[in-house]
């Protein structure tokens, strides 16, 4: 949470389904409303979060950072697509040299040199304080996991806005030491969903082909997904998710002849690349959009 007396004014850039995720986090903890604005190009969704939220919502980028006679903005979070990053920064940045908020961003594979870079306007540093946030999906659900890097700009009341931030759609989230922890979080949590997904998908198909009906397989496979999730939660640090494993498989059991078909097949091995090819993407990404 923040350590200041006050909560911070915190602008949007980009009104899609991750900003209303933390937006409603916020106010459903009793951040003001006088002290949200959103930018958003598309009139119906700019409609959508005015009548649901009843917050100030702007079309003009620079608009909704410098609004005359609001508060001054203390937090500007980016989130919009990677490919347009670099053209919505260069477009406010006259108006974050001159204010400094603390930049948040929650876009994919953009590293801080680059928004540094968009920022300045003659190539020297212009001091805008940037952190790199990596969430997840399921923060659309409150239940996300997240991960943070701040560059050296950042303050300790800085980082404390920003956990303030990110508390609202991250049940875990975590500061790294270096911004290459940014995609070693994308590899894990970033993704992490999406595997999670293709498990469940599997167990669905194969509960349906041994006879289950598909909403009752889907449910059984999701279910149990949860429950293992939060038996590791909950589990004493000095016990680890090994431990749990064997605790469920007895030898010669259904759970180890599955186990045992799943480790011949590869699965964790193919777990592990799948993690170091997302990894590998991420900083190729980096590089592709440092070019813009």
């Amino acid at each position: 949470m923040s350590t200041s007396s006050s909560p911070p004014c915190i602008v949007f850039i980009g009104g899609g389904n991750m900003c209303e995720a933390i937006l409603s986090g916020l106010l459903k903890t009793g951040h003001p409303k006088s002290l949200v604005r959103v930018s958003e190009p598309w009139e119906q969704r700019q409609e959508y979060l005015r009548e649901t939220y009843g917050i100030s919502v702007f079309a003009d980028n620079n608009e909704a950072v410098s609004e005359a006679g609001s508060p001054r903005a203390d937090v500007v979070v980016l989130a919009v697509k990677p490919q347009v990053v670099g053209q919505v920064v260069r477009g406010i940045a006259s108006v974050l040299r001159d204010t400094r908020p603390l930049v948040v961003s929650i876009v994919a594979g953009v590293a801080i040199k680059d928004f540094a870079r968009w920022i300045s306007a003659d190539g020297s540093p212009a001091g805008v304080p940037i952190v790199r946030l990596m969430p997840n999906t399921p923060a659309l659900v409150g239940e996300g996991a997240a991960g943070m890097f701040a560059d050296a700009d950042v303050s300790a009341e800085q980082r404390a806005q920003t956990e303030y931030v990110v508390c609202n759609i991250a049940k875990e989230y975590f500061w790294v030491d270096s911004e290459s922890g940014v995609d070693d979080v994308c590899s894990v949590s970033g993704s992490g969903p999406a595997y999670f997904f293709l498990v469940i998908e599997a167990m669905e198909q194969k509960g349906v082909e041994l006879g289950l009906s598909r909403q009752v397989a889907r449910r059984l496979a999701a279910q149990t997904a949860l429950g293992a999730a939060r038996m590791v939660l909950d589990a004493p640090v000095t016990e680890d998710v090994a431990t749990l494993r064997q605790k469920v498989t007895s030898p010669n059991g259904t759970t180890h002849a599955a186990i045992q078909q799943m480790i011949k097949d590869g699965v964790p091995e193919g777990i592990a690349s799948g993690m170091q090819a997302c990894r590998d993407r991420c900083a190729s990404l980096s590089d592709e959009f440092g070019k813009l």
